[in-house]
C-alpha cells in the first residue's frame, strides 16, 4: 500500500497539519520536528511529489526574483543579466512583482519558499530595515539585493548618492542655482532617499538651499494639474528638474511640453537610469546611468556562489558589491540664460505635503 501523508503524521507523531507545513514551507517548522519528519518521510519511502525529494536533500535548481515591476525597464535589464546566465548555469527562475507593497512582498517570499527556491534575488523598498528581510536571515535563506544601496545586507548596486550627487553638479555648473528635485515617494524607494541626500549635498556645497524633495505619484503617465502648475508658474520657478528616475523624467518632458515650455531652453531635465530609450527621445534624456543588466548579472554570480559556496567566481570580499556610474550627456540640459540667472535661488517651495 502506497504511504500517505496521514501515515507520515502518525509514524512522526505530529497532525497532518504540521507534516504539511515540513513539506511545503519547511523553514516555519521547528528544526527538531522537521527532522523528525523527514526520518518518517524516509522510514516509510513517502513520496507525495518532486517536494518531498527535496526534502531529502535533492536540489530544485530553482531560483526565486522579486521584483517591483516589470514596466520600468531599469528591472526588465536586471533580468535580463539574472537570466542569461541562470540558464546557461542550468537555473530556472521563479519571477513575482510587488509594486513596492509590503504585503505582496510577503506572499512573494512565502510563494517562492513553498517552491523551494535555493535562493533570492529581491529588490525591496527599504533595505536597512526591512522585517521581511530581517526574517530571512534568521532562516537561513539565501539572497541577493539589487538595487538596493545597504552596506548591511547582501547588495549590488550603484552609490546612489554619489551618483546624485555628481548629476546635481553638472546641472549646477551650467548655471543652474533653482534645481528642484522630483521623485515617487520617498517612503517607498531606499534608492530615491539617497539620491535626494546626494541631491542635497551638491546644493549646499554650491552655497545653495535645497528643497524638499517634489513626491509626485509615481505610477502616473501624467503629471497632476497642481504639480504642473508648481513647476511652470511664478517668477522663482526651478530651471532645472533633477528626477529621480528616467521614465518620471519622460513623464515630466510631456508635461512640460503640453505647457509649452521648451526643453531645455526654458528648463534643463536630468534622468536617472541610463535607459537606452532616453537615447530616442527629442531632445536626447540626459541621465546619470547605472549598469542595469550588470547588476543583475553580479546580483546572480553572487547568490550563486552562496549556493554552491564557490566564491572564486564572484570575487566576492564584502557583503555590499558597488558598480560605478556614469553621466550621459543629452540635450536635456542647457546653460541658463542671463534672465533666469540673475533670478533669486529655489526656495524650499516643495514644502513635501502632498498636492490634491
Amino acid at each position: 500500500m502506497i504511504p500517505t501523508i496521514k501515515d507520515v503524521a502518525a509514524h512522526a507523531g505530529f497532525s497532518i497539519a504540521t507534516v504539511s507545513r515540513a513539506i511545503n514551507a519547511p523553514h516555519t517548522v521547528n528544526p527538531v520536528t522537521l527532522d523528525k519528519v523527514r526520518q518518517s518521510i524516509d522510514a516509510l519511502k513517502f513520496r507525495p511529489n518532486p517536494l518531498g525529494r527535496q526534502l531529502r536533500g535533492e536540489r530544485t535548481r530553482l531560483i526565486g526574483v522579486i521584483l517591483p515591476t516589470l514596466a520600468n525597464p531599469v528591472f526588465a535589464e536586471c533580468l535580463q543579466g539574472i537570466d542569461e546566465l541562470a540558464a546557461a548555469q542550468g537555473y530556472r527562475l521563479m519571477l513575482m512583482t510587488t509594486q513596492y507593497d509590503t504585503d505582496r512582498e510577503r506572499h512573494a517570499i512565502e510563494t517562492l519558499h513553498e517552491q523551494r527556491v535555493e535562493g533570492l534575488i529581491l529588490t525591496v523598498a527599504d533595505a536597512d530595515t526591512h522585517p521581511l528581510l530581517d526574517d530571512l536571515d534568521r532562516a537561513g535563506q539565501l539572497y541577493v539585493l539589487m538595487h538596493n544601496d545597504t552596506v548591511r545586507r547582501p547588495s549590488v548596486s550603484v552609490d546612489n548618492r554619489l551618483a546624485a550627487y555628481d548629476g546635481v553638479r553638472q546641472l549646477i555648473a551650467h548655471g543652474h542655482r533653482r534645481i528642484l528635485m522630483l521623485a515617487g515617494t520617498l517612503a517607498a524607494s531606499d534608492r530615491a532617499r539617497q539620491r535626494h541626500l546626494g541631491y542635497a549635498q551638491a546644493m549646499q556645497q554650491a552655497g545653495l538651499t535645497p528643497a524638499p524633495a517634489l513626491e509626485v505619484d509615481f505610477n502616473a503617465d501624467e503629471l497632476a494639474p497642481s504639480v504642473l502648475a508648481h513647476l511652470t508658474s511664478g517668477p522663482n520657478r526651478p530651471t532645472a528638474l533633477f528626477c529621480s528616475n528616467d521614465l518620471l523624467a519622460m513623464v515630466v518632458m510631456r508635461g512640460l511640453r503640453r505647457a509649452r515650455l521648451r526643453i531645455p531652453h526654458d528648463m534643463s531635465i536630468l534622468g536617472f537610469d541610463g535607459l537606452a530609450m532616453g537615447e530616442l527621445l527629442a531632445p536626447p534624456l540626459a541621465s546619470i546611468c547605472a549598469p542595469n543588466r550588470e547588476i543583475g548579472c553580479a546580483a546572480w554570480q553572487r547568490l550563486l556562489a552562496r549556493v554552491t559556496g564557490d566564491y572564486t567566481t564572484c570575487g566576492e570580499t564584502s557583503l555590499a558589491l558597488t558598480l560605478p556610474h556614469s553621466l550621459r550627456e543629452g540635450a536635456t540640459i542647457a546653460a541658463i540664460s542671463n534672465r533666469a540667472e540673475a533670478s533669486p535661488p529655489l526656495a524650499a517651495a516643495a514644502s513635501g505635503k502632498p498636492f490634491a
